[in-house]
């Protein structure tokens, strides 16, 4: 009894099962760690892929038409709505670089986030930034539809018949930055595992 004591105070776990240790807060098996890191390192790579690949099919999308011999060219600036969701793509790409540079970093060193102030940061950045880019693919979905079907109500007609390959190369750019506000949903549940579990049971825990 002694010696597992001893053991279990000094961090070791006790039996044949690999544990990580969070101070007073809690454990996680050392495979389930293994998972979370991968995992979180994976989405944050694919949401950086997906936002820079959005804001680069909208950045280089346009199309000259000629109408009665006046040439006017389609540009994702011309909408409010699409520079915004370049923007936001922009920053949920730069963002989850340098989250992924630090994921990274955390599975070559071996480091274990136990720091609560930490935690709760990365958590709070990580919900900010997926309500950001959910935002903007709600904004830019609505625009896109009014611009494929028009409103009537309103006497909006629509243009997409007039800028077919636009309003292609902006359809995939808009289905790129949902997939890139998917993965940053999960990647704020995957913080919040992180977060929250340094709250878990034990000699310190509530």
């Amino acid at each position: 009894m002694s010696q597992g004591g001893a053991a279990a105070g000094n961090g070791v776990s006790p039996g044949n099962v690999p544990v990580c240790y969070y101070g007073q807060a809690g454990r996680v098996p050392a495979a389930l760690e293994r998972r979370v890191r991968a995992a979180e390192l994976f989405l944050r790579c694919a949401a950086c892929g997906l936002a820079v690949l959005a804001a680069a099919l909208l950045g280089a999308d346009r199309q000259t038409q000629v109408f009665f011999s006046v040439k006017k060219e389609a540009r994702y600036t011309d909408m409010q709505s699409l520079a915004f969701l370049v923007i936001a793509n922009g920053m949920a790409a730069c963002y989850s670089l340098l989250q992924g540079a630090r994921c990274l970093m955390s599975i070559l060193t071996g480091g274990v986030l136990i720091s609560r102030p930490m935690a709760w940061a990365i958590f709070s950045c990580d919900q900010a930034m997926a309500y950001f880019t959910i935002s903007a693919v709600a904004v830019a979905m609505e625009a896109a539809m009014i611009g494929k079907y028009g409103n009537t109500q309103f006497q909006w007609m629509k243009t997409c018949h007039l800028y077919k390959r636009f309003c292609a190369q902006a359809g995939g750019a808009v289905a790129c930055a949902v997939a890139a506000s998917l993965n940053m949903v999960g990647i704020s549940l995957v913080s919040a595992f992180n977060l929250f579990r340094l709250y878990g049971s034990g000699k310190g825990g509530k």
